[in-house]
């Protein structure tokens, strides 16, 4: 009996499932946060589907991933962003993020630059 197609059919299926992973829904997201003005950093930690403010800025996180320990690192987080200036609440930022390339999704603003720093389940990290 030949079991060599057999034995190559087992081993794709048994190493789709690493290259198939999913990502990691994870239950808080970091950001840090420069004052380009006063040139002060602030690190804030903040829990998915909960808003915080950072200076004028609330932060409302949606979800946060990262991938599985097998893949190269990665974290990215889904977010809506207004700025509480002068009393009054406007939009300027809405979609995802990502920790490595903070260039590709910038938050675009005249006093702060925002990025993610990275997915965590507890709020030490």
């Amino acid at each position: 009996m030949n079991l060599g197609p057999l034995k190559y059919f087992f081993l794709i299926l048994f190493y789709s499932f690493h290259v198939f992973s999913e990502p990691l829904q994870l239950k808080y997201a970091n950001f840090k946060l420069l004052d380009k003005i006063s040139n002060k950093l602030t690190e804030k930690t903040i829990k998915v589907n909960e808003s915080d403010y950072i200076e004028t800025l609330n932060i409302r996180v949606y979800s946060c991933f990262t991938e599985p320990p097998n893949k190269i690192p990665e974290d990215y987080v889904l977010v809506d962003i207004k700025d509480n200036f002068e009393n009054e609440e406007k939009s300027i930022y809405k979609g995802w993020m990502i920790s490595s390339s903070p260039d590709v999704t910038p938050l675009e603003h005249p006093i702060y630059d925002l990025w993610l720093l990275g997915c965590s389940n507890d709020k030490t990290s």
